[in-house]
């Protein structure tokens, strides 16, 4: 569905990086791949980790999140990012979303920091989601949590070359994480990044990156630390990548525009999240079927696809239905329910060839003939 896009650029990055002999965690990729992300973001530091994941996870330590608070995230979103928040030992309290965009609503975050706040709860972060590559309200949200004095730790982890407003996806909040894993808009096979104005905060997240060790010449430790530093050769990898990032998104919405036609004179089934995405990166693009007008439903096109071997899912289930999170609170509204039971993610990747999206086209508009 979104298969990495790799070719003749990745083999030249990474064979020169194999051949400088920097095969050991860390080296002079490294630390370009950090410098070409902070500069393409706009921001003052980046810090290149193993995965999306480690990189939320040392953010929101390095933010004080811990045991004893409560973060205020997306209930949207891929189990990484409530699972991130557990690592910490604070509790996640799920957000509910505005159905245009999946993205986490500002009114549902304003009434929850009033209640906890009035309930003696310690608000340690708010954590939006950029569902899909649609960079959330960022003016609205910081505003809220700026009232209650709360950073914000933006996981923008699918939003990588999208912008919100005049500033790149990234550059929002306290701190920001990117996922680079296999499936994203660009990869590193696996692994993430930091992203932060605070000297301070990029300092500790390297540090416990490295397993917490001290500056001395002996292995020094003085508290737990992780071993999630991103290698030199998968760093070689995400700056082939990131040289040609413009053309991935091109390609993408591409795609987007091939699935708007495609549906376009389909009763019941919309485009999800297209109203104004001219500034999202469109890292997957997904549908919303209604049966009652479609004359189908979102499992029997999953069906139909899943039966000439072309993959498709549904949007992500909501983490406040997820049973290893059902008894934490939430805030919601229905329309991450909505989009669950109602959503259709499709072929998506930049690498799908014109052969690729002919044979997509051909088994939908069959399926859909079908059903008149």
């Amino acid at each position: 569905m979104s298969s990495p896009d790799v070719g003749e650029t990745e083999e030249y990055y990474m064979s020169r990086a194999f051949h400088s002999g920097w095969i050991a965690p860390l080296g002079p990729d490294v630390d370009k791949f950090e410098l070409e992300v902070a500069e393409r973001v706009g921001r003052s530091h980046a810090v290149a980790l193993s995965s999306g994941t480690a990189a939320l996870h040392l953010a929101l330590l390095a933010h004080g999140v811990g045991p004893g608070t409560v973060c205020l995230t997306s209930t949207m979103t891929f189990a990484a990012t409530a699972n991130a928040i557990t690592y910490t030992g604070a509790a996640p309290v799920f957000i509910d979303c505005d159905a245009a965009t999946g993205n986490m609503d500002p009114a549902l975050l304003a009434k929850a920091a009033e209640d906890l706040t009035a309930g003696g709860k310690t608000i340690s972060a708010v954590v939006p989601v950029d569902l899909l590559g649609k960079a959330v309200d960022y003016g609205a949200i910081s505003a809220i949590a700026s009232k209650y004095d709360v950073p914000v730790v933006a996981d923008a982890a699918e939003s990588m070359g999208a912008q919100h407003q005049d500033r790149a996806a990234g550059a929002w909040g306290d701190s920001a994480i990117f996922s680079f894993n296999g499936n994203k808009i660009m990869t590193t096979s696996g692994g993430g990044m930091l992203l932060t104005d605070d000297e301070q905060i990029a300092s500790r997240a390297r540090y416990l990156a490295t397993q917490a060790r001290q500056p001395v010449a002996h292995y020094e430790h003085t508290e737990v630390g992780y071993n999630y530093r991103l290698s030199n050769l998968l760093a070689a990898l995400g700056r082939a990548q990131l040289a040609r990032l413009d053309d991935m998104i091109e390609r993408r919405r591409n795609i987007r525009t091939f699935y708007k036609s495609l549906f376009d004179q389909v009763p019941g089934v919309e485009i999800f999240g297209a109203q104004d995405d001219f500034q999202d990166n469109c890292w997957l693009t997904s549908v919303l079927v209604d049966p009652a007008l479609a004359g189908f439903g979102p499992s029997d096109l999953i069906s139909v696809l899943s039966e000439q071997n072309i993959e498709s899912r549904p949007l992500w289930k909501p983490m406040h239905l997820q049973p290893v999170f059902e008894r934490n609170l939430a805030y919601t509204n229905g329309s991450s329910e909505y989009l669950f039971a109602h959503g259709v993610t499709l072929p998506s990747g930049s690498s799908l060839s014109q052969s690729d999206l002919q044979r997509v086209q051909d088994v939908i508009r069959k399926f859909i003939a079908s059903t008149r």
